[in-house]
């Protein structure tokens, strides 16, 4: 994440809960344990990914695996929602907001 740029989510509750290490285009970062990839995401970056369409900065939607708003991908290609994929130890997200894959 770059130094001028502030997470979407400020995280208020479940401070407790275990860390779970990720990586979040090539940077490694923290979530918690019950987070779901697009929370995870979201306490850390302004956005999630940029629209193939227009390059504007999207965060998702629904928040229900409906409107197709939230895809990211692993590095080694899997297409996931970030919105119902609950964060797992050592994934390696690429999103390319901002950022380097």
């Amino acid at each position: 994440m770059s130094s001028n740029q502030k997470p979407l989510l400020h995280r208020i509750a479940r401070k407790d809960h275990a860390a779970i290490a990720f990586t979040l285009d090539g940077e490694p970062c923290e979530g918690r344990a019950g987070d779901t990839l697009l929370s995870a995401i979201l306490n850390r970056a302004d956005s999630l990914r940029r629209t193939e369409f227009t390059g504007e900065p999207r965060a998702g939607f629904c928040q229900m695996g409906a409107c197709q708003d939230c895809w990211v991908a692993t590095e080694t290609g899997e297409r996931l929602r970030a919105c119902t994929t609950p964060l797992q130890p050592g994934m390696r997200i690429v999103t390319g907001v901002g950022r380097t894959a």
